[in-house]
């Protein structure tokens, strides 16, 4: 029986056309992948006064964590004590690097003067379990302890992310507030990967068809990094929708596609996060597929997806919003 799916917004169904798509990854597939070039920064870069910094920092076990900070250049010799965003790439926690969507925040550098931060945490499936968060969490407080070398304000601190990366940056930030050692402001969660079950309804309706994510992509990536491990040893911090308790998380931004297989996940995770007493911004936009708005970022519903998203990081920052 064919499963009913929501229909592709018309502009992003036909950019959509000419695109070759796949249904599945396999290790031969991804190995093609990451042969591919990484995201070329210097056009992005081009156009923009920024100062380039490469940081290594040291993960749990001893490896090197590089961080590429991106500050506002200031051409009179000072530097106003700026927000920083913590960015945090996708690519399904198997493909991708610290360079992967950095138009997203480069945007919000344009915009607010924000430092923006991006870690390059290892990939599964050479590394598992916790490996990919807690390489998140390190870099996380580099960041925070060197906020006055850096021009930051340690209290405006929003850790962001799409697709991996938002899933990432929820259980980053879940392990920051157990932990009690970084404060974060606020969470950017754009389409994040949340849960490793793969069971919604949104999982299956995008699933045995070719798309940019699809049900059985999801379960390769999730797959690489929890290997066999059983649902009840699944970390919370990895798989966020397992977490018990979503009280006391900063305020957070929650956007995804109604065209999308995380879908589900995204709006029960602001569902809870509303359930524990939590403030969370949700946005769901029809005929969005996974990660629209990076790929086609100039159609009209994707340059109004990241123009919501920057309004509600504008109202954030304002020193009159409260949160």
């Amino acid at each position: 029986m064919t499963t009913a799916r929501p229909n592709l917004d018309p502009e992003l169904r036909e950019l959509l056309a000419d695109m070759p798509l796949m249904s599945q990854l396999t290790p031969e597939i991804l190995a093609q992948l990451r042969q591919l070039p990484s995201t070329p920064i210097e056009p992005l870069l081009a156009q923009r006064r920024v100062d380039r910094r490469e940081i290594t920092v040291p993960a749990k076990d001893g490896a090197r964590i590089c961080l590429s900070v991106f500050s506002p250049a200031h051409t009179d010799g000072t530097a106003a004590v700026a927000p920083c965003i913590y960015w945090i790439h996708g690519g399904g926690m198997v493909m991708g690097d610290r360079f992967s969507q950095l138009d997203i925040p480069l945007e919000w550098l344009d915009e607010f003067g924000a430092v923006i931060v991006s870690v390059d945490y290892r990939l599964a499936p050479e590394a598992t379990g916790t490996t990919l968060v807690d390489d998140c969490y390190e870099g996380l407080l580099w960041t925070a302890e060197h906020a006055a070398e850096l021009g930051i304000d340690p209290a405006r601190i929003i850790v962001a992310g799409a697709s991996a990366g938002g899933g990432l940056a929820a259980g980053l930030t879940l392990m920051a507030r157990d932990l009690g050692t970084s404060s974060i402001a606020a969470q950017v969660l754009i389409c994040p990967m949340l849960d490793h079950r793969n069971t919604s309804t949104s999982s299956r309706q995008y699933s045995g068809v070719p798309g940019i994510w699809t049900g059985e992509m999801n379960a390769f990536g999730w797959h690489a990094v929890l290997g066999d491990l059983t649902d009840n040893d699944v970390p919370a911090y990895v798989s966020p929708t397992l977490a018990d308790d979503l009280s006391g998380l900063p305020t957070t931004y929650i956007d995804t596609g109604s065209a999308e297989v995380f879908r589900d996940e995204d709006t029960d995770y602001a569902t809870r996060i509303w359930a524990a007493g939590g403030q969370a911004e949700l946005h769901v936009w029809a005929g969005g597929f996974h990660g629209f708005d990076a790929l086609y970022p100039h159609a009209h519903i994707s340059a109004t997806a990241r123009r919501t998203r920057a309004d509600w990081l504008a109202r954030l920052l304002s020193p009159n919003c409260a949160t």
